[in-house]
């Protein structure tokens, strides 16, 4: 069962950036979509950014445009966060899916992490 791990949330202060990290043990991601997701509290689940199976492709939530970058190679998915909002606060997690092509959806993910808190706040 593949069981993803994320790395690198934490605390700081709006402007700031931050970079997650995502892999699996004993496990390589080439054959899986991989996404970043995150929930705020009181607010359901939404879809942060998405990279195809072989990278050519990449979409992003409209409020982290140009602030977020999704990046990955065979072990891992990277989020590159700057210019980080108080709105950015919430618990980010990654997601792979069997499939070649990106979905916003969360029941298209069948593998998850536990995800990382991040906290944006002065």
């Amino acid at each position: 069962q593949l069981q993803l791990v994320e790395f690198g949330g934490g605390l700081v202060q709006p402007g700031g950036s931050l970079r997650l990290s995502c892999g699996a043990e004993r496990y390589t991601l080439g054959a899986y979509t991989l996404a970043w997701f995150r929930q705020a509290p009181g607010k359901e689940r939404e879809g942060v950014a998405c990279i195809s199976r072989n990278g050519g492709r990449s979409n992003y939530e409209d409020s982290v445009k140009g602030r977020f970058t999704i990046a990955r190679d065979q072990t891992s998915v990277y989020l590159q966060m700057d210019n980080l909002k108080p709105e950015d606060t919430a618990i980010y997690y990654c997601a792979a899916r069997f499939s070649a092509s990106c979905s916003a959806s969360i029941s298209d993910y069948g593998h998850w992490g536990r995800g990382t808190q991040v906290t944006v706040s002065s």
